[in-house]
């Protein structure tokens, strides 16, 4: 049992991880499937660098990979989303978990608007979680209240800090001409992040502070309803979709939710890095403005 002061913020991360995977849709714990798995035999390996058990098909592949709470874990290969939902069930016969963009509902409101500006003045002065103590600016999100487009980064940096508008600085000059190759300006899109305080030293922000903060991201989505909301980056789709599937896994394709189709794709901090990404960057941005040609 944990007690004293060292262990409170060890208390406040765990109720913040249940309560995101009560967000999931997880109501309840029990050992993973693969809790005692033997390990694959020498020399048996599948896709990247992934364990692959004697006599396993395609469907039955495993693999190491990052999650969304850290660490590295044994996952099926994902499967593309519909509705909310991981394709399937797990071994065991319970649904997999649902987005929490599913579930998310704006405040009573006469028009978009007007549920935004509810949501920032609830979100008020917050102190909700750590990433308080050393932000400058909350950073709410910034474009059109009714945008068809909606692109969800990590959080903020530094000159996003000090400006109060989310990408700013060169990851987001980046961002603003991949929106204008698109033929859009950034007032007519709505860009936003799952925390809204700069994490320490730009680190990824920490699972209770996601849990902290996303549900007012899905509630300024919920508000907008867009037709498409650009994923950047792991951890911004891990949140959106509530997967521990990676970007390398999910981008190229859509995942639709509740009727809003959702594209990853790669962070433009990592195309600053990787200046070859950029094509498959633009490859999804292609199918982003296909779909939005043929919808209202």
């Amino acid at each position: 049992m944990m007690r004293g002061p060292g262990n409170a913020e060890a208390r406040r991360a765990l109720r913040a991880r249940l309560e995101w995977l009560r967000l999931m849709g997880i109501d309840e714990l029990r050992p993973g499937p693969h809790a005692a798995a033997p390990a694959a035999p020498a020399g048996t390996m599948g896709a990247a660098g992934a364990s692959v058990a004697a006599g396993e098909g395609p469907a039955q592949k495993r693999a190491v990979q990052a999650g969304l709470f850290g660490g590295e874990e044994v996952v099926e290969a994902p499967g593309p989303l519909r509705e909310g939902r991981l394709r399937g069930s797990d071994p065991g016969g319970r649904a997999a978990p649902v987005s929490p963009l599913a579930g998310a509902r704006a405040p009573e409101a006469p028009d978009p608007e007007t549920a935004l500006r509810l949501i920032r003045e609830e979100i008020g002065d917050c102190r909700r979680c750590r990433l308080c103590e050393q932000r400058t600016n909350i950073v709410f999100g910034v474009g059109a209240p009714r945008a068809r487009l909606l692109f969800v980064g990590e959080g903020p940096g530094v000159d996003e800090d000090r400006r109060g508008e989310p990408f700013v600085g060169r990851a987001g000059q980046l961002l603003t001409k991949i929106i204008e190759s698109m033929g859009y300006g950034r007032e007519e899109v709505y860009i936003a992040n799952i925390v809204k305080c700069r994490p320490p030293e730009n680190r990824t922000p920490h699972p209770d502070e996601i849990a902290t903060c996303s549900p007012f991201l899905f509630q300024q989505i919920a508000a907008i309803r867009p037709r498409v909301v650009v994923c950047l980056g792991t951890p911004a789709v891990q949140t959106v979709l509530a997967t521990r599937a990676t970007i390398t896994h999910l981008r190229g394709r859509f995942h639709e939710v509740n009727g809003i189709q959702v594209m990853p794709t790669f962070h433009p901090a990592y195309l600053l890095r990787n200046p070859a990404a950029k094509k498959e960057v633009w490859d999804d941005m292609k199918q982003v403005m296909t779909f939005l040609k043929t919808v209202a």
